[in-house]
């Protein structure tokens, strides 16, 4: 099939999102391979019956290899020692929540196979393109280089080959890993409760009831955040993650609505962390090391202007607004206005689907103690 044609930027690294033209895009990226360790599992919060969407699951991969011994499917996220995640709350592959929600604490399911998390290989994401139609040099195009269509589909040149006056190119929109698969030797060690639905804000809805978990949940605003995100889930001690949009007047506000900047939202990243392991003062020190000096801009972090970009710290209690009041007192000079505000935690509207870790389903490593760059571009 013979798709219309584009025009191709030279400019690599220029935002796809932005503009309705074919560019080239730049992979670089590496992970690492955690390794092989055992860690003692706290077993007195931990609950004898099948886990819920919600719930905390620490399980054990005993065994996690491609299904394909001639291809290496490096995971991005942690497969060794002792794990953690909240059950269909994203950071793992839908297959592993799935499997895991079917099982009872020291249950082991034995050589299952699980989705890579790449999809099906699609045909119909093959097709072709007549490059002299584009106003480029081509010679910056080789078999392997990655392109992004005006529409945000993201494609491989698998093929160049010349047809007479044309110079034909094939196209692939499949990840290159599309259809692989895992085959996994899985443990469910405990399950245990998570903060309750009113924890997570304090103007939530009915009936406030305490929960008895270990878990604790924090909110930022960082800017865009996608990065933020990433940077959280590397964090050992967060079990959960997500982004959507806090502190706003319109219940339930759209992405689309919320960057009119006339919402009142701010971008935000919700977590549960354990405290027992990453300290709330931890996750602040996080946040304040990404800000930098965006601590003293209004209404700005990076190149993101906005309210809905303001930076913030939304309390979920009087410890937390103690502490982040404490540590924001330390950025306090004599020329420069500290502009990162300290609010009580309000609704948190989690953001659409394709938001939730969106820089892992990008590529980028979401395994603990990561340093590669964060690149916030996907």
């Amino acid at each position: 099939m013979v798709v219309p044609s584009a025009t191709l930027l030279a400019n690599i690294g220029r935002s796809w999102s932005t503009t309705s033209a074919l560019f080239l895009v730049d992979t670089a990226a590496s992970s690492t391979t955690a390794d092989e360790k055992c860690t003692d599992i706290d077993t007195t919060s931990a609950i004898r019956r099948k886990p819920k969407s919600g719930d905390i699951v620490t399980f054990t991969l005993l065994r996690f290899q491609s299904t394909d011994p001639n291809s290496i499917v490096e995971p991005l996220f942690d497969t060794s020692g002792t794990l953690q995640l909240r059950l269909n709350h994203g950071n793992y592959l839908p297959g592993l929540h799935q499997m895991l929600s079917t099982m009872t604490p020291g249950e082991t399911i034995m050589g299952s196979t699980i989705d890579a998390g790449y999809g099906s290989y699609n045909s119909q994401l093959v097709f072709q393109i007549d490059a002299t139609q584009l106003q480029v040099d081509t010679s910056l195009v080789k078999i392997g280089t990655k392109l992004a269509m005006g529409n945000g589909m993201e494609v491989r040149v698998t093929k160049i080959e010349e047809d007479g006056e044309k110079l034909m190119w094939t196209l692939d929109g499949n990840h290159p890993l599309a259809g692989a698969s895992y085959e996994v030797d899985v443990r469910l060690d405990t399950v245990e409760e998570a903060p309750s639905h009113w924890e997570y804000a304090n103007d939530v809805e009915g009936e406030k009831k305490e929960t008895t978990s270990k878990y604790e949940v924090a909110t930022f605003g960082l800017g865009c955040f996608w990065g933020g995100e990433l940077a959280y889930q590397r964090l050992p001690g967060v079990v959960s993650t997500a982004v959507g949009y806090t502190q706003g007047e319109k219940v339930n506000p759209s992405y689309e609505e919320v960057c009119t900047g006339t919402t009142g939202h701010t971008e935000a990243i919700q977590v549960v962390f354990d405290p027992n392991v990453a300290s709330y003062r931890s996750l602040l020190h996080l946040a304040f090391n990404r800000l930098g000096d965006d601590i003293y801009k209004k209404n700005q972090v990076g190149n993101d202007r906005g309210t809905q970009y303001r930076s913030g710290i939304y309390y979920h209690n009087d410890e937390q607004r103690k502490i982040a009041e404490e540590l924001l007192e330390s950025y306090a000079v004599a020329d420069k206005e500290v502009f990162t505000e300290v609010k009580e935690a309000k609704v948190f509207y989690t953001a659409e689907e394709y938001h939730q870790q969106y820089l892992l389903k990008g590529g980028q490593s979401a395994k603990k103690g990561a340093s590669e760059s964060i690149r916030c571009y996907g």
